[in-house]
């Protein structure tokens, strides 16, 4: 081989694939990788002006794809009240928080917080209005669950948005009531006349949260990503924001857009009318899926089920769509060209998107789309079989497992939630089940998923069906190659293998040489896109 590398990875491990292996050096070529093998046979790739990389018996792997994140929501959300159940543990504390920043508000100015977990919080109850006007009675407040789906308004947002106790529940939606009184809680589409009072961001707001978010991704060694609902809070201006920010440098991760597609959210038609099509743009930004919800989630309990919640009088969740509305949203993006990448986590949600995907298909064959199942936790064992017939994939976020396990038993059972996220029966079963975090609904942390793929062990120790659990080869697989199969990526990235883009991770630890514990306590410390260092410890 004549060709001289621009960069050699060598003095370490090197994890190629799942059926590649390992290597112990690798030589890139501009942004992809030229050659793997033998330290010896790679250094007779190094000219004079090939910058060497010493990984000091460091692991290498492929770039971390989280092929379901809110990149730009992220990035916003970084400058909101950070509410998360790491330092977050009681109503009490999470008042605290909000009371400290009202009083950096003048009257009437928001403030936003996002995170809390109440499943976590030392009461187990969701804080109430009542809470929220004792410490803000002249500032709107809104505090939102991990989830997203569920938020807590107090009596001056209530009030923004033109809710009273006499407001009738949105179709999708419930407006939270107790003791003839708003207790303030909104879920799924009840929140929408809150969160349409909130500032809107702007152009430059959009840009600065993709970078930010961006850079933080890097930090994790995760070097791809698909936005999960380009256009669901503000329309173009988000979908403009990804065009700016790669036009202009400031994009550094690549990004599959998803477009909301829903029904009072949509931007589908404008990037129709504009000549976006499936498929457009290039490795760094590209036009590819088409989003819409069914249902809303297990721990706020809005994800539609076939059986109730455990511990209520009947309660099977909700839909946000109803079966005809499914079918003709699916049908439009598919004759599009479109890949589906549809919210539903419970099996009656899924049970109506399967039946969407099937009229489309049968209306309008389209060999090898891929439409996929966003979470998709909580299904049977036929409709595992149903997905494999009709080519559907799972796209679930196994540290849901890590993060919300406990929650789960809570709500369902230990029986029913031993078979949420079922990794190893989607494997086995051939569907190439990706990985990713669904950040901000929890923490940007690759390492928590691959922890729970793994260990299927909750954050409090529970373990939740031990029979799904994979090897770590298992695991990285769904975070790089099936992750990028996923998007119709995988001729491009998930493998270091010849002509694959040298997207690389660089761990502090041998992910396959510790301690299933020492997991947690891995951090990246180099991460290269296209061949470049684009972050370093």
């Amino acid at each position: 081989m004549s060709a001289v590398a621009d960069v050699l990875l060598t003095g370490g491990k090197i994890w190629l694939g799942q059926k590649e292996g390992f290597a112990e050096a690798l030589a890139i070529k501009g942004e992809t990788v030229l050659a793997c093998g033998s330290a010896t046979e790679m250094a007779a790739l190094a000219g004079p002006s090939t910058e060497i990389i010493d990984l000091e018996g460091r692991l290498a792997t492929p770039g971390l794809y989280d092929v379901h994140t809110h990149l730009a929501h992220f990035g916003l959300g970084l400058k909101n009240l950070d509410l998360n159940p790491r330092k977050i543990t009681s109503v009490s504390a999470l008042l605290d928080e909000v009371a400290a920043a009202v009083k950096t508000r003048a009257p009437g100015e928001w403030v936003i917080g996002r995170g809390y977990d109440h499943s976590k919080l030392s009461e187990n109850r969701h804080p109430t209005r009542q809470e929220l006007d004792a410490i803000a009675p002249d500032n709107p407040v809104y505090v939102v669950r991990a989830c997203g789906h569920v938020g807590v308004a107090n009596s001056v947002a209530l009030t923004l948005g033109g809710i009273t106790y006499e407001t009738p529940d949105p179709d999708g939606g419930a407006i939270g009531r107790a003791d003839g009184e708003l207790t303030g809680l909104l879920a799924e589409n009840a929140r929408a006349p809150v969160a349409s009072k909130q500032p809107v961001p702007d152009l430059d707001d959009y840009i600065e949260a993709i970078e930010a978010g961006g850079r933080m991704m890097l930090s994790y060694g995760i070097t791809s990503t698909m936005d999960a609902a380009v256009g669901m809070s503000n329309g173009w201006t988000e979908f403009d924001a990804y065009e700016t920010a790669k036009a202009t440098g400031r994009l550094p991760v690549r990004v599959s857009m998803c477009l909301i597609g829903d029904k009072e959210r949509n931007i589908l038609e404008e990037a129709t009318e504009k000549g976006y099509v499936a498929g457009s743009g290039d490795d760094m930004l590209r036009v590819r899926q088409v989003k819409i919800f069914i249902d809303g989630s297990i721990g706020g309990k809005t994800a539609a089920m076939k059986t109730p919640y455990e511990g209520t009088d009947g309660d099977h969740g909700l839909f946000c769509l109803t079966q005809d509305e499914t079918d003709a949203l699916v049908k439009r993006a598919h004759d599009l060209g479109y890949q589906m990448a549809v919210h539903a986590i419970g099996d009656a949600a899924i049970e109506r998107i399967l039946n969407a995907f099937r009229a489309a298909q049968e209306a309008n064959p389209a060999a090898d789309r891929r439409h996929r199942i966003e979470h998709c936790g909580w299904l049977s064992h036929e409709q595992i079989a149903t997905m494999v017939e009709l080519g559907a994939l799972p796209a679930p976020q196994p540290d849901f497992i890590y993060y919300f396990g406990d929650q789960y038993v809570e709500v369902r059972g230990k029986e029913a939630s031993d078979f949420a996220y079922p990794m190893r029966t989607w494997i086995d079963a051939g569907l190439r089940p990706s990985a990713s975090t669904d950040c901000p609904v929890t923490p940007l942390n690759p390492f928590a998923g691959l922890y729970a793929m793994v260990t299927r062990t909750t954050d409090k120790g529970t373990v939740l069906g031990a029979d799904q659990a994979l090897t770590m080869e298992e695991a990285l697989n769904a975070y790089t190659l099936e992750s990028a199969y996923a998007s119709h990526e995988e001729k491009i990235k998930g493998r270091l293998v010849p002509g694959q883009l040298a997207d690389i991770a660089v761990f502090s630890q041998d992910l396959f040489d510790i301690a299933p514990s020492e997991i947690l306590n891995t951090t990246c410390d180099m991460t290269l896109l296209g061949g470049k260092v684009v972050f370093q410890k």
